[in-house]
């Protein structure tokens, strides 16, 4: 049995008669292994982050278990045999059943041939067709083969105000959070150059010890039967001795190998902002590629010192046509064995409403999407309870919200969602993680979960055993020093304390499970009082040391 010492460190000012650190130092160096010590931690978000665990939970305790000892072992590296540390954190217990069903579901991303199918001469629904209507015969008429319970998400945008005749976009690419498809082509350097970020895609080799040459690459655009073409960017580049070291190109014989394709530049007359990435260029002549199918690229270059920074927000490739304000929106269709129909019960948010929510930077409109500090659910039960048609819900009212989100640790933008029900009155969200906690112990000199309570044998406790051990044959120890000094004495063995303590245990927790483990501090007398501890563990219903 070994001796504990336990240490307290206090940062600040002690006034005693002797250097505190000396004693402090002392007690160190006689222990073999470290202080022994106990502390609680509740994980944060940086150290979810640390933890590579994106949504801020633990999938199962078994996780927990697995992961957890490393990093203890860096938080306190000074806890020796003997330690112990109570861990919170966020256990992942499921979303709401369904919920997974959208969040995972196909998308179809409706195009301007499917607008015309359905009458509409524009780029997007008009502002009084009901696009549910329209939908189900888009489907039917490009998803092959489809199974009888497939669910696919409709993406679409619908004019806000009626349309007037002007530059209207072909194909555009919205980068906040998202690389939009397209591809990262390295050709020199082992850097990553280009990144996804929140509000933007970004070319950067800062901090890189060598040079570097990295493409991103579009996905095939096909622009046949369109005329006229226009092209324009929003960018900015900073840092950049020489701007010529980044390139907008395109190619109309690209097959995936960037060295093997044939590559225009644009050059374009307007200069790209510098910190303002949402900066415009001019509506650049196209028309060089009317009718073709094409790629564009965004090449960067790294030369020495010269390590420009070049941040895109969006591009767009455009023509003369109706033109006017559109909201990007989506729903859900289901396919019942010979038709599409809409999904009730689910909502998909649009740009409008995260604009809704507010516009401002730390506010889901600034780039239509939530975050680690923009919480969803935070955001949505407020906007549930003042959008019709769910204002006035009543109670188990429920509706299942889905969402884009984006995360910073995968440098992407997600899709998510949430199960909200009205309870008395308001709405709430389901619950998809607990939080709990778990004990770790040090043995052995390495963290491992441990279920050890610590106990310290009270006065109360020494009167009781003394009075349930009285006429007992196994322990031969005298009983009124426990009743009289609440303590044990020379009389007593460590099998016969250890024998008296176990009864105490079955006293104050006699359902303890099998394995179930106790740390149990208490005093004996020896020419004076010390402290002394045992662990106990319960086996086959009885406890035992260890």
């Amino acid at each position: 049995m070994k001796r504990i010492i336990y240490l307290t460190i206090i940062l600040g000012t002690i006034l005693v008669g002797c250097n505190p650190l000396d004693d402090i130092n002392k007690k160190l160096d006689s222990q073999d292994q470290g202080v022994v010590g106990t502390a609680e931690y509740t994980l944060t978000s940086d150290d979810y982050d640390e933890l590579g665990l994106t949504y801020g939970s633990f999938n199962s305790e078994d996780d927990a278990k697995a992961m957890l000892p490393d990093f203890l072992t860096g938080m306190y590296p000074y806890f020796g045999n003997g330690s112990s540390v109570l861990v919170g954190y966020n256990l992942y217990i499921g979303n709401a059943e369904g919920v997974s069903d959208y969040t995972g579901a196909d998308v179809y991303a409706l195009t301007n041939d499917d607008y015309a199918a359905t009458g509409s001469d524009a780029f997007g629904f008009y502002p009084n067709v009901d696009a549910t209507t329209k939908i189900p015969d888009v489907l039917m008429a490009n998803i092959a083969s489809p199974t009888e319970g497939q669910i696919v998400l409709a993406s679409y945008k619908q004019y806000t105000e009626t349309p007037v005749v002007g530059l209207a976009n072909v194909v555009a690419y919205n980068f906040a959070g998202s690389l939009e498809g397209w591809s990262v082509k390295e050709e020199a350097g082992n850097f990553d150059v280009w990144t996804s970020q929140s509000g933007y895609v970004q070319g950067n080799a800062y901090g890189s010890a060598e040079d570097n040459i990295e493409w991103l690459v579009s996905p095939s655009i096909n622009l046949s039967g369109i005329n006229n073409l226009k092209f324009q960017i929003a960018h900015a580049i900073k840092y950049a001795s020489d701007p010529s070291l980044l390139k907008i190109l395109v190619s109309t014989d690209y097959t995936g190998d960037v060295s093997l394709a044939t590559w225009d530049e644009i050059t374009l007359a307007t200069p790209p902002g510098v910190d303002d990435y949402n900066a415009l260029s001019e509506d650049y002549d196209f028309s060089a590629y009317d009718g073709q199918t094409i790629n564009v690229a965004f090449k960067y270059q790294s030369l020495g010192s010269d390590v420009g920074r070049w941040r895109i927000s969006s591009m767009a490739i455009k023509t003369l046509g109706v033109t006017g304000p559109t909201d990007s929106k989506g729903e859900y269709f289901m396919y019942n064995g010979t038709s599409w129909e809409a999904v009730d019960g689910v909502y998909y948010l649009s740009a409008s409403d995260y604009n809704s929510m507010g516009e401002a930077s730390g506010q889901p409109g600034r780039y239509d999407n939530f975050s680690s500090s923009i919480p969803a659910d935070d955001y949505i039960t407020k906007f549930l309870s003042t959008t019709n048609p769910y204002t006035y819900g009543q109670n188990d009212d429920q509706v299942i919200v889905i969402y884009k989100y984006y995360s910073s640790s995968a440098n992407a933008t997600q899709t998510r969602g949430n199960l909200y029900t009205v309870v008395d009155g308001m709405w709430t969200p389901h619950t998809s993680t607990i939080a709990t906690t778990l004990q770790f112990g040090v043995e052995n000199g390495v963290f491992v979960p441990d279920n050890t309570i610590r106990y310290t044998v009270t006065s109360g406790d020494y009167e009781y055993m003394a009075t349930a051990l009285e006429g007992d044959s196994n322990v031969t120890g005298g009983l009124a020093t426990l009743s009289n000094y609440h303590d044990y004495d020379s009389s007593w063995s460590q099998d016969d304390i250890n024998y008296s303590l176990g009864v105490l245990l079955d006293h104050i927790d006699p359902n303890a499970a099998e394995g179930q483990k106790y740390l149990v501090s208490y005093l004996v007398y020896a020419g004076g009082i010390a402290e002394f501890s045992v662990k106990l563990i319960k086996e086959n219903g009885k406890w035992v040391a260890l």
